[in-house]
């Protein structure tokens, strides 16, 4: 249990530098991207909440990150299709166009859903399911913490 706190540690501390750095960069106009920031964050955080074990942490991770490139994808799938589905009513598009444009629209947010079953099927095989449950937890948490203070809001504030 110590080696794997001291694993835990080792792994967040590197983690947290390798964020402050790359914020220090940012700050500086190095173009970092704010995604980086953000991953490197998530991981300190998700090493300490699930307390993956070593071996875990070196078979979870790279199904995570997968997985997460894929819901990347997904996501701009559904964010540009609804773009094209909005400005196509805006512009009174005629029905046959938007029924396509939103057929698209509903495809990709299947598709969502998909990669979601699919994720969740991957994390059960490299983790037990308590950690995939605590797993799914802790991204609400992490969400959260991180709109909070991308808004400037106290940990202890409202919360929806």
């Amino acid at each position: 249990m110590k080696m794997k706190f001291i694993s835990a540690f080792i792994i967040a501390i590197v983690a947290l530098a390798s964020s402050a750095t790359t914020y220090a960069q940012h700050e500086r106009g190095s173009g970092e991207d704010w995604k980086k920031k953000m991953m490197s964050e998530k991981v300190a955080f998700f090493t300490v909440e699930l307390d993956l074990t070593p071996a875990e942490a070196q078979k979870f991770w790279p199904v995570y990150n997968q997985i997460d490139k894929e819901k990347d994808e997904a996501n701009a799938a559904v964010f540009m299709s609804y773009i094209e589905l909005e400005k196509a009513i805006k512009e009174k598009k005629s029905e046959k166009e938007i029924s396509s444009l939103l057929d698209k629209y509903i495809d990709a947010l299947d598709k969502q859903g998909e990669i979601n079953t699919k994720a969740d099927e991957r994390y059960r095989k490299v983790l037990p399911v308590a950690k995939v449950a605590k797993l799914y937890v802790s991204e609400e948490e992490f969400r959260r913490q991180y709109i909070r203070r991308l808004r400037n809001i106290p940990a202890g504030g409202p919360r929806r």
